[in-house]
């Protein structure tokens, strides 16, 4: 594996950036711009993997599995990054979505070296999450060749979850060891072989359709509005008034009245709101429908 690194389309070095450190510093931000642009367009090669990967992963959330993503290095501390946004974002439970990186939580903030490298470790941290046939396994590796992340698949399939793999080469080994293998085909980086550049941001938009996508599917907006998202701080706060206010078309004061007496829910607020409903009958309501505002409203 090692001696065909090199190879790798993520490894190779374009000409068109090898005088960098000679350029001034517009030109150097102009030409980086210029790489992150041709990003989308290979993303968008992917969407048919990416959507059929997202289906399969909805189905099994809808049946109570999780969601788990596995990485090394930056790929793995993107995978932590889109895990630990659900929470606040969708109001989920921290287990549902989760980010495993080689290593452990000491490799999100420096190199854990050798950490990648071990497969036997990743096949371990699948084993301590108990993953079962209803979870979907994510592995994210630029390269598509971490052994952490293979061995992580490896024990994924093992125990019949779902497998999806996410990797910015042709052909990767990952995609082997994937039922769902997406390829987001970069190329070379402007600093040859930093896969944290065009390789993490298409990591990035792909783990973005994948959490997003997968929660609208579980009900977890309402239309494109963030309906189950914590307000946890002060703008939060304000977020889910003006959200209470214009999906249930009532002035600020009533949104903010009921979102309190919904202790800070929001589709609760909206169902106490349209339906003249007290808190504990909203939330029967909600229940009765699945959790779907849309279907509560006109149930």
């Amino acid at each position: 594996m090692i001696d065909s690194l090199p190879e790798l389309p993520t490894e190779q070095s374009d000409p068109r950036y090898s005088q960098i450190d000679q350029l001034p510093t517009g030109e150097i931000v102009k030409l980086m711009n210029e790489a992150d642009a041709s990003v989308p367009a290979a993303v968008a090669l992917a969407v048919p993997a990416i959507t059929g990967a997202i289906e399969a992963i909805a189905a099994r959330m809808l049946k109570g599995g999780r969601l788990l993503y596995v990485g090394a290095g930056t790929s793995g501390r993107l995978a932590v990054l889109d895990a630990s946004e659900c929470p606040p974002t969708f109001g989920t439970d921290p287990e549902l979505v989760q980010g495993v990186i080689a290593g452990g939580p000491d490799a999100l903030t420096r190199s854990v070296e050798g950490a990648e490298d071990d497969a036997e470790a990743g096949a371990a941290a699948l084993a301590g999450l108990d993953v079962g046939p209803l979870d979907s396994v994510v592995g994210v590796s630029a390269s598509g060749r971490a052994p952490f992340v293979l061995g992580a698949l490896a024990e994924a399939t093992r125990r019949a979850a779902l497998t999806v793999s996410l990797s910015c080469n042709d052909g990767a080994p990952l995609s082997a060891a994937a039922e769902h293998p997406i390829e987001v085909v970069v190329g070379p980086e402007v600093v040859t072989g930093s896969t944290r550049l065009k390789a993490g941001t298409a990591q990035k938009l792909v783990l973005n359709m994948i959490s997003t996508v997968s929660m609208v599917r579980l009900g977890r907006t309402y239309g494109n509005q963030m309906i189950e998202m914590s307000a946890m701080n002060t703008k939060l706060a304000g977020r889910a008034v003006r959200m209470v206010s214009d999906i249930a078309g009532v002035g600020r004061e009533v949104a903010a009245e009921a979102l309190d007496a919904a202790g800070g829910q929001a589709k609760v607020a909206v169902l106490m709101i349209q339906h003249s409903l007290d808190a504990e009958q909203a939330r029967a309501l909600l229940h009765s429908h699945g959790e779907r505002l849309s279907d509560a409203l006109s149930g």
